[in-house]
């Protein structure tokens, strides 16, 4: 007996232990019906607060239409997430969904490396072809081996458009009784016009250094042809940077410089000080991208509009534009089915409405039935895009040129702006760095 109640004591004892451990190795996190939890870990750079409204409305949505599954959602200002995501998609744990910035130095980089998936299987899965044209798609397309930009596969999706333009603060256009310009003429003549009523005509900073680029890249769409910013941005047909066109811009950038027509102190001013500064009524005009929209439509007592940087008298323009950057698949991510439907619920047409209803133009189509209103600073930016959009003249982010292009020109119109070198200066040194890039590549 005493033999038998020492082996019911060891059974039961083993019991326990077996008990004990196998609630150590239970899953941590559970969903409400019992079963495993799946995360999906997001990278996204919608980091501004009306943005990040409408990203966090979206996952809500998403998680409540699939049980069980939990956006880990990690945001990322771009600069940051330009650094650091290579490196994270190369890794087991990294993102199994990422904004991935457009270019060759960016996505062409990540495409070569095999970090991202492929998605045309998606793109036919989910009809994305009556979601976004040909060549919206050509703009987050590489061949597989990411060498050529502008075709091949589709590795991003993207949910919002972009067009760069002019914000102006209506308030102060019609307290001193200023038009809005329809030709570059005109524009050129009111910034001299604002400048002697002593108001700062542009809200503008270059610490940051990329949205110089778009300063001058503005003026540069209204000379040259499409063909040649396609050319120029896709690398083909063996274009060239040192252009009269492009020296003519870079003169005239630095013309605007020299008149004071930017912000006072603007190389050492951040682009969101500058647009703090434009909010708050000191500057009536910024030259940047419709994303700044949502900011402009609250906390602040300013009323603004928007409009294209005008053409020359008696010729068309084209302007800046495309979709944002856009959401990729980390290519070894074991949850890539669930990414997929995350991206596809990204470009839905509830993603649409939602970010309208920000003031933030969406990559796709409004519903028919939708109730957001056009009349607006968001309108003013509709009306742009679809303006550019209709008449073919949506240009292109022009660092995404070569790897090194980005660095190379923000480095040459720091120093154009300081004084210290000059038009022809900046377009021998970009020239330089984009002739090389073509060499290297048929090599």
């Amino acid at each position: 007996m005493k033999k038998r109640s020492i082996l019911l004591s060891v059974i039961l004892v083993l019991l326990i232990l077996l008990s004990s451990c196998s609630k150590l190795g239970k899953p941590a996190e559970q969903a409400e019906n019992g079963a495993e939890e799946q995360v999906l870990l997001v990278w996204d750079q919608f980091y501004r607060e009306e943005e990040s409204k409408v990203i966090e409305t979206l996952n809500a949505e998403f998680e409540a239409a699939h049980p069980g599954v939990r956006i880990q959602r990690e945001v990322k200002v771009l600069d940051d997430l330009r650094t650091t995501v290579k490196l994270a998609l190369s890794k087991e744990d990294g993102p199994d969904v990422a904004q991935v910035n457009q270019g060759r130095n960016d996505m062409g980089a990540l495409v070569e490396a095999g970090l991202l998936l492929p998605l045309n299987g998606y793109l036919e899965k989910y009809n994305w072809g009556s979601v976004f044209s040909t060549s919206v798609a050509s703009r987050n397309s590489f061949t597989n081996d990411g060498k050529t930009f502008g075709t091949g596969s589709l590795y991003g999706v993207s949910p919002t458009a972009e067009v760069v333009g002019v914000f102006y603060n209506k308030t102060l256009f019609k307290k001193h009784k200023w038009d809005v310009p329809t030709t570059f003429e005109d524009f050129e003549a009111l910034l001299a016009e604002i400048k002697a009523d002593g108001v700062t005509p542009i809200s503008f900073g270059t610490l940051d250094g990329w949205n110089a680029i778009h300063e001058y890249s503005a003026i540069q769409h209204l000379l040259v042809s499409l063909d040649y910013i396609n050319n120029l941005t896709y690398g083909v047909n063996n274009v060239s940077f040192d252009t009269p066109e492009n020296r003519q811009a870079a003169q005239i950038l630095q013309d605007w410089a020299n008149a004071g027509y930017f912000s006072d102190g603007f190389p050492g001013i951040g682009y969101d000080d500058s647009n703090n500064l434009f909010k708050a009524g000191n500057g009536a005009m910024t030259i940047t991208g419709s994303w700044l929209a949502p900011e402009l439509l609250v906390g602040t007592d300013q009323e603004f509009g928007f409009f294209l940087l005008p053409p020359y008298e008696g010729k068309s323009g084209l302007a800046i534009g495309g979709v944002g950057i856009p959401f990729a698949i980390r290519s070894t991510s074991e949850k890539q089915e669930l990414a997929a439907e995350y991206l596809n619920w990204m470009i839905s047409p509830r993603a649409a409405e939602l970010w309208a209803g920000a003031g933030m133009l969406p990559a796709m189509a409004l519903p028919e039935n939708t109730k957001v209103k056009t009349d607006n600073l968001f309108g003013d930016t509709l009306t742009a895009w679809n303006t550019i959009n209709q008449a073919n003249a949506v240009g292109h982010y022009i660092d995404w040129a070569t790897p090194t292009f980005y660095d190379t020109l923000v480095a040459e119109l720091q120093k154009l702006l300081g004084g210290i070198s000059t038009p022809a200066g900046l377009t021998e040194a970009v020239e330089a760095d984009y002739a090389a890039f073509l060499e290297s590549r048929s090599k």
